[in-house]
């Protein structure tokens, strides 16, 4: 069984594109993927939006059964080990810190680099879901391991690792005990992350 035959509709409170409740987080990865086909996520997440057309989002990535991917796998928590053996390839995502084109002279901050990386994120794992596949954002993982072994300069933050992959057979990909799990998360009703006006102090302690 794959994950997107599992009878789970998410119901729309108002009219969007099913773009938006198709995307979710499976674990049942197959790692049969070509570098073309992650190079066009690459592509989806570089025509994001960001602070002064900035950019700050880099990534690095490893393939499974490279040189690098043992670099990779070893910065995960043993959980996500344990289904990300399958993945095509595991991604860690950074952010540049400062404006490229103020490094000469006076280095300006980018406040909101990890905004940019986060709307790099979601371009790429939209375009994963509209090809059918798997893109699954973790923050298991060794932030400071993954600064040394990567040689990631203090100038970028580590936001998150992802793994990458078409979609598997549960069955084959994943234990017994996380295909339960193995379904699209709810989400809070629209009235609950929404308010017209000033802050509700008593509704969002």
């Amino acid at each position: 069984m794959k994950p997107y035959d599992i009878e789970n509709r998410r119901e729309r409170e108002y009219d969007i594109d099913e773009i938006f409740i198709r995307r979710w987080s499976p674990r049942s990865l197959s790692s049969d993927m070509s570098e073309k086909e992650l190079m066009s996520l690459f592509e989806a997440a570089r025509w994001s939006p960001s602070s002064s057309n900035g950019q700050p989002w880099r990534f690095l990535y490893a393939k499974n059964g490279s040189d690098e991917w043992s670099l990779f796998y070893e910065l995960l928590d043993d959980f996500n080990k344990i289904w990300c053996k399958n993945a095509a390839y595991l991604i860690v995502l950074l952010s540049r810190k400062n404006f490229e084109q103020n490094e000469i002279g006076e280095e300006i901050r980018d406040p909101h680099h990890s905004f940019g990386a986060g709307s790099a994120w979601m371009s790429l794992a939209l375009q994963a879901r509209i090809k059918e596949w798997i893109a699954h954002a973790m923050a298991g993982f060794d932030v400071s391991a993954a600064r040394r072994i990567l040689k990631i300069p203090e100038s970028y933050h580590i936001d998150c690792m992802i793994a990458v992959g078409k979609q598997g057979e549960i069955e084959n990909s994943i234990p017994e005990r996380m295909r339960n799990s193995e379904k699209p998360n709810e989400r809070k009703k629209t009235d609950e992350i929404v308010r017209k006006g000033k802050f509700p102090e008593e509704e969002w302690k």
